[in-house]
């Protein structure tokens, strides 16, 4: 509607209809014209930086998805680096060192790459950042299996030269792994009937009494007798500085200067001796230096096998003697 305006004239004493001038009538409308576009402006910032679109909306979720998806599937290889870790470990200062072979270096390894495998806060990374990050743990975790197959064909061509001290060497479980139940891992503990901490020199498996105990490696009988607190025990002497102990066991079924085979039965699990309940208490020495049993099973378990004995023996702390 068109809008009338009318002004007093005291001349006439009379209000008169007023026509504003083009000017003013431009600039009214300058000013409606302004305001609306200002109007329009916050209303479009508002809506652009305030609130997403569906598409915005759906594009977000899929980016956070995809980066969760990202974060799992990098741990997941950060895991299986780990594990590589603990094979090359093992590779170096135990299968090496046996075989009197010079362990690999890192730079045979890893042919030059850098072990950055640390999770950041993926909510910075963009997807070709994340990209290249799996990309490097992919790259790291396929240059450390393949280097580790390398070594283990040395290992095993040194193997074939050295078959009477592998047979030696104290390399597979004295207990059926079905058997027992881990009790207590290697190093310090708490002595169940002193109360204090105490460097436990093997590993407790608990197991029912009577169940098999077996030798570990090729072998002279070097002890078969009751033992202090150890109570009947068995030391097989393997050679190559290597003695293996098998200790509280109900019967012992071999005799002081006997040859026994890896695997062959020598005795059955019990009691006797300090302990507080039926189990066997084994124990690896090098050079008369007690060694930790889960290094020695190499012949004997799967690679998950040989993981979650690690996990157990390092988590159990119930010792038994």
């Amino acid at each position: 509607m068109k809008q009338v305006f009318y002004r007093y004239n005291p001349d006439t004493d009379n209000f008169e209809r007023h026509y504003p001038t083009l000017k003013t009538r431009l600039a009214s409308l300058g000013r409606h014209i302004g305001v609306g576009v200002a109007i329009g402006i916050g209303v479009y910032a508002i809506m652009y930086y305030v609130f997403d679109t569906p598409t915005e909306q759906n594009l977000k979720a899929e980016n956070s998805k995809l980066k969760s998806q990202y974060a799992i599937l990098e741990k997941r290889l950060d895991n299986s680096i780990k594990v590589m870790e603990d094979i090359r470990n093992r590779d170096d200062n135990f299968y090496r060192v046996m075989m009197q072979m010079d362990p690999l270096s890192s730079k045979e390894r890893l042919s030059g790459l850098e072990n950055d495998t640390k999770l950041n806060d993926l909510r910075y990374l963009n997807d070709a950042e994340l990209v290249s990050r799996m990309n490097r743990s992919m790259d790291l975790l396929e240059h450390q299996i393949y280097s580790q197959s390398v070594s283990f064909d040395q290992l095993r061509e040194a193997a074939g030269e050295q078959k009477e001290k592998i047979a030696r060497i104290p390399s597979v479980m004295p207990i059926n792994i079905k058997d027992y139940t881990m009790s207590a891992g290697y190093g310090f503990r708490r002595d169940p009937v002193y109360g204090t901490a105490k460097f436990h020199e093997g590993l407790d498996f608990a197991a029912a009494t009577g169940t098999p105990v077996f030798a570990t490696a090729d072998a002279v009988v070097e002890v078969a007798e009751r033992k202090d607190a150890y109570g009947n025990c068995i030391d097989l002497n393997h050679g190559y500085n290597y003695v293996t102990r098998y200790a509280h066991l109900s019967q012992i079924l071999v005799k002081p200067g006997q040859h026994v085979k890896r695997g062959e039965m020598i005795g059955k699990v019990g009691s006797t001796g300090k302990s507080t309940g039926s189990h066997l208490h084994y124990e690896v020495r090098f050079k008369g230096e007690p060694q930790n049993p889960v290094n020695y099973y190499f012949m004997d378990l799967t690679p998950q096998q040989y993981i979650d004995m690690i996990q157990l023996a390092e988590n159990s702390g119930h010792v038994m003697d």
